[in-house]
């Protein structure tokens, strides 16, 4: 080639590339409408995926993709059976990671757990549950629930002895008011074996029937807005006593059984001219009517028909006519989900939503009357039907199940003083666990538990120890915190008073608590300065999976929902997909509560004049009837399992405190609050922390994920209580969410 034909052939380059270059400018204007196209087709699909008789078949046909496709759009509309679906789904659970093995310890009066200077992998045990403000919330008796589901507990406060100890080296500042607080331990000889055993004839069995539908209403008491099946009728609910709200429901809508307030709060009227909020609800729930009295129970707890709580009450009517007759509850919608306005419309067709995806995980799955009987009921449809556990799992003693509620506490809500944060706060930066609980499912302990003396724990090789720390289990141990420690306490210390717990972080601090497998293994192998442990005595549990398959349905439900708040092109869907997602959040939530069954608190009311029952706590009078309460004790309830409710809320302390994110079986991050600077934490709250500075967690929207929810900038004076925080988290949410809404435009 001479230089003539090279100069040439550049020439044709050039124009070559003038060309190449429009047509990747073309393609790139068709790609960008193609992509937009094919935006607006998937949310077509998702809209349609909300109409109840849906099928993926013809809207495949229709929009020109494979069912495959659609489903993966709209997962709601899966054809395959629930139960081919179960058969095929797999086990993502990951087996925790061993750690080196340790000096064993010699001393046989007490065992001293070997510190984990190099971290050992940690599987984040649990997490009401609920999030910040969301502690648990009490739980009527269960005793009067849809027949003939098994009779339920309520989850009351746990009953703990109170009685004198020596004094805790060191107590956190927020809790000045509180003293110590001994715990129970496990006693030596025979009264002892009762503390390692289950309950004879009692165990949790896979139901033989299906629970019955129903007929439910939507009402905002404050417009009078009816919802009854696909129309809305406005009533006048007159004074919007029980009986005035029944009579003008029940003549829209006869036959209801169930009637959701979404608005207005009844039980609040008035409230003024009580002493307390309680006395006013529970003077509501017993208005006089001619047409209406009160629906009682059966059998010890027969007049045990009203649940007295401040904003979730409910009421249970029978017609004064006929007092065997059918009934009729009032309940409050924020026992489901808080509505934040939504009309009824959105309400109910949120409880359709919730239904549907429910739906495609349990083919017999019916919404009772509160999420914590619908998520225990739910559950019972999973108990193996074949293996170790085909025929269902044993109840612990009522010994080891008092032990559990006396030493087992929920969530860790702890305001952080100064001087250990400053005065003068940079910001308010507020994190919260995604669906926090369901990460801590995969593994539970089941069975009789092992006692585990010190003696015992000593002769343990450090392998063995590791391990053993690592399994399903709950120790009593005496724990120090160690010189030169500046960051958050790690383990719960038992006072008294409201806090119940505080979290001791004074270097030389000596207290003796109980505490999870999950948490003992983080103070042994934080990556900051181990903790020193001694071993009293312990609980260990086979490790199992009784929550493994309910938690995994319910997380693909909870991502359905969430998945469809997203994509949906009508508004009003969407945020009826957001409030069946926090549905679904409420039942495993307040299932895994119900588990723990505490002492029932059952509430009711006598005519005055008749004798009350023994033992009961009087909530107040008018001129006809007197209401009260009491502790009913435990029940023989096949489904109490306070041990899973412990492990799980155990794990979710740990990781609040270090969550690791993992791809696969790496390790490929670290979250929570032993990863931020000292002094920087200033809140926890059950399933989220604030901090004055933003962090570098990665958030992929999966269960235990720390999601920033609000920042709000300082200089700001440091809360000194739980409601000024509140206040200051609030103005927090607000201001990140006009931040990002500014970002969008």
């Amino acid at each position: 080639m001479d230089r003539k034909s090279y100069t040439a052939e550049l020439a044709g380059l050039r124009e070559l590339r003038t060309e190449i270059t429009a047509a990747e400018k073309t393609v790139a204007a068709a790609q960008k409408e193609l992509d937009r196209l094919a935006a607006q087709r998937a949310r077509k699909v998702a809209g349609l995926a909300g109409f109840e008789g849906a099928q993926a078949a013809p809207i495949a046909k229709a929009s020109g993709l494979s069912v495959g496709d659609v489903v993966r759009i709209a997962p709601l509309l899966d054809p395959t059976p629930a139960a081919v679906r179960t058969a095929k789904a797999d086990d993502q659970s990951v087996a925790p990671v061993g750690a080196p093995k340790a000096e064993p310890v010699a001393e046989p009066a007490v065992a001293v757990a070997p510190p984990l200077t190099r971290p050992a992998a940690v599987v984040e045990q649990p997490a009401p549950a609920a999030s910040e403000t969301e502690a648990p919330i009490e739980v009527e008796d269960q005793a009067v629930v849809e027949q003939p589901a098994p009779a339920a507990a309520a989850v009351a406060a746990p009953v703990v002895p109170a009685a004198s100890v020596a004094p805790v080296a060191a107590v956190d500042r927020s809790a000045v008011a509180a003293g110590p607080r001994e715990l129970p331990s496990l006693p030596e000889g025979p009264e002892g074996a009762r503390f390692a055993a289950v309950t004879t004839g009692l165990v949790s069995k896979r139901p033989n029937f299906v629970q019955q539908a129903r007929a439910t209403v939507f009402l905002d008491a404050a417009t009078g807005d009816l919802a009854v099946r696909d129309r809305v009728v406005r009533l006048d609910l007159g004074a919007r006593t029980p009986g005035e709200i029944l009579d003008a429901v029940l003549a829209t809508a006869p036959g209801t059984e169930r009637i959701y307030i979404t608005a207005g709060a009844p039980w609040h009227d008035g409230a003024e001219r009580y002493s307390t909020l309680k006395d006013a609800v529970a003077a509501w729930l017993n208005t006089p009517s001619e047409r209406w009295t009160t629906a009682v129970g059966s059998g010890r707890d027969k007049l045990a028909g009203h649940f007295v709580h401040q904003r979730q009450p409910v009421g249970r009517y029978a017609p004064a006519a006929s007092p065997d007759g059918p009934v009729t509850e009032i309940r409050s919608m924020g026992e489901w989900f808080d509505p934040d306005g939504a009309d009824v419309v959105t309400c109910r067709q949120a409880f359709t939503l919730l239904w549907q995806a429910l739906r495609r995980h349990w083919d017999d799955a019916v919404l009772m009357g509160s999420p914590s009987q619908t998520g225990r009921d739910l559950w019972s449809r999973t108990i193996p039907t074949t293996g170790k556990w085909a025929g269902g799992y044993p109840v612990l003693s009522e010994e080891l199940r008092g032990l559990l509620h006396a030493t087992g506490g929920q969530g860790r809500t702890e305001l952080v003083l100064p001087p250990r944060v400053p005065e003068q706060l940079p910001a308010l930066v507020e994190y919260d666990r995604t669906f926090a609980y369901a990460k801590h499912l995969w593994k539970s302990p089941v069975g009789t538990p092992r006692r585990i003396t010190a003696a015992v724990f000593a002769a343990m090789t450090g392998a063995e120890q590791v391990k053993a720390l690592m399994s399903c289990s709950h120790w009593n141990i005496r724990v120090t915190v160690p010189v030169g420690w500046n960051h958050v306490g790690l383990l719960p210390a038992p006072v008294t008073g409201d806090r119940a717990w505080i979290y001791p972080s004074e270097p030389g601090a000596t207290f003796t608590t109980w505490a999870g497998g999950a948490e003992v293994h983080l103070a042994l192998s934080n990556h900051l300065t181990p903790w020193k442990v001694e071993i009293l005595s312990g609980l260990l549990f086979e490790d199992g999976k009784p929550l493994d398959e309910w938690g995994k349905r319910l997380k693909a439900a909870w991502a359905d929902l969430t998945n469809l708040s997203k994509l949906h092109g009508d508004e009003r869907q969407r945020q009826a997909a957001y409030l069946a997602s926090r549905a679904v959040r409420s039942v495993l939530l307040f299932g895994l509560g119900g588990f723990a069954q505490r002492p029932r608190l059952v509430s009711g009311t006598t005519p005055l004049g008749e004798a009350l029952p023994a033992g009961v706590e009087i909530l107040g009078q008018d001129g006809e009837v007197v209401t009260w309460q009491r502790q009913a004790g435990f029940s023989r309830d096949p489904y109490a399992h306070p041990e899973w409710a412990a492990y799980v809320w155990s794990g979710a302390r740990a990781a609040l405190l270090d969550m690791k994110y993992r791809q696969g079986k790496e390790v490929v991050g670290h979250a929570g609050a032993l990863h931020a600077k000292p002094g920087t934490v200033v809140y926890f709250g059950t399933d989220g922390i604030a901090l004055t500075e933003r962090q570098p967690w990665p958030y992929r929207g999966e269960p235990g994920d720390y999601l920033l929810k609000g920042h709000l900038t300082g200089p700001i004076e440091h809360p000194t209580s739980q409601e000024q925080y509140l206040k200051l988290r609030g103005l927090g949410r607000t201001e990140l969410a006009a931040a990002e809404k500014g970002a969008d435009q």
